[in-house]
């Protein structure tokens, strides 16, 4: 080394160094896959226009990425499959009765607003789902809170659909003390959005995104623990009946479940070290739980994860583990 220059030294974490073959695109081919259970029974039990909200969403996040891609001369990154995921997550996060320009409007908003203007997919802050899905709360509250269902009955063996009707969701129905049939709401055949009703549909998808190593349960298990044990506390002390069927009922109502297990875990919004994972889901049930008790709207899934997406930052700044060669000083900051 010659007298003046300096040196240059790396930081290297602790081994292993592991090396994966695993692709953007195979893991949101997975997500897909994952996610099928639910669109197939949302289609079942809300009819055919679920399905048409669902081909809208996809077509406009995908047709987004691509053109704006295309006007700002950068790669098209349409082939990792990630638009197609936002797409099915904002459409299954809708009620079945929107008209056609709800999910076209969001599908712009979550791929362009959320994610591109950010830098693309690695670099958005937020859930670009439940991002559009807030936006469209916050401008047509009217319509994303009119939910219509088919009238399904269980006969031992198959679900029968009927004409859409209007009906309150079972979260409404809570907030103003009236009873609910605990069965129907863990089969799904209630009213709600298109993807959030059925849980069996959802735990199929967890299960399977759990199988291939996509998602951990650390997120999902800790945000519902911490949930539950609020509710049941609030449900004997306020005089809200059972603890425990007060806790079910809000568990199997709402997006809770669905947001657990497929939009809390997003890669991109959600920490990467396993404390700050169960920091951030213990955050994400107090949060929802303070929105629905005590807020004015009966659910408070997709703020709570938006609100949980922000602090992340701040969440794996404290528990970031030192890298060798590195002291940890005070408020985080490190030096060499």
């Amino acid at each position: 080394m010659k007298e003046g220059e300096q040196l240059n030294l790396y930081n290297i974490s602790a081994a292993p160094h592991i090396r994966d073959d695993v692709t953007t695109a195979s893991i949101m081919g997975d997500v897909c896959l994952a996610l099928m259970p639910s669109v197939f029974f949302g289609i079942v039990h809300f009819g055919v226009r679920a399905m048409f909200i669902i081909i809208i969403s996809l077509a406009t996040c995908v047709l987004s990425e691509y053109v704006y891609e295309l006007l700002m001369k950068k790669k098209n990154t349409t082939n990792d499959l990630s638009a197609v995921v936002t797409g099915l997550l904002l459409a299954l996060n809708l009620p079945p009765g929107v008209p056609c320009f709800i999910p076209f409007l969001g599908g712009i908003f979550a791929i362009i607003v959320v994610k591109q203007l950010f830098g693309g997919l690695g670099k958005n802050f937020m859930n670009p789902a439940l991002a559009a899905r807030c936006f469209l709360l916050i401008s047509f509250a009217g319509i994303m809170t009119d939910f219509k269902t088919g009238e399904m009955m269980w006969d031992g063996s198959f679900l029968k659909g009927a004409d859409a009707v209007s009906g309150a969701t079972p979260l409404a129905c809570l907030k103003e003390g009236e009873s609910l049939h605990i069965p129907s709401m863990f089969l799904g055949i209630i009213p709600g959005c298109i993807g959030e009703t059925c849980l069996p549909a959802i735990f199929c998808g967890a299960v399977f995104l759990k199988m291939r190593n996509v998602i951990s349960f650390k997120i999902p298990v800790s945000y519902i623990v911490s949930f539950s044990v609020i509710v049941y506390a609030y449900g004997i002390f306020c005089g809200k009946g059972s603890g425990l069927s007060f806790v079910t009922a809000h568990l199997l109502g709402g997006g809770l479940m669905f947001g657990a297990f497929f939009m809390a875990t997003d890669y991109v919004t959600s920490p990467v070290t396993d404390s700050g994972r169960f920091i951030f889901g213990v955050l994400l049930g107090i949060l929802t739980a303070v929105f629905r008790l005590r807020g004015s709207q009966a659910e408070g899934v997709s703020y709570a994860i938006l609100c949980g997406n922000m602090v992340v930052p701040l969440i794996e700044k404290i528990t970031m583990p030192v890298p060798f060669g590195r002291e940890k000083r005070k408020y985080g900051k490190t030096q060499n």
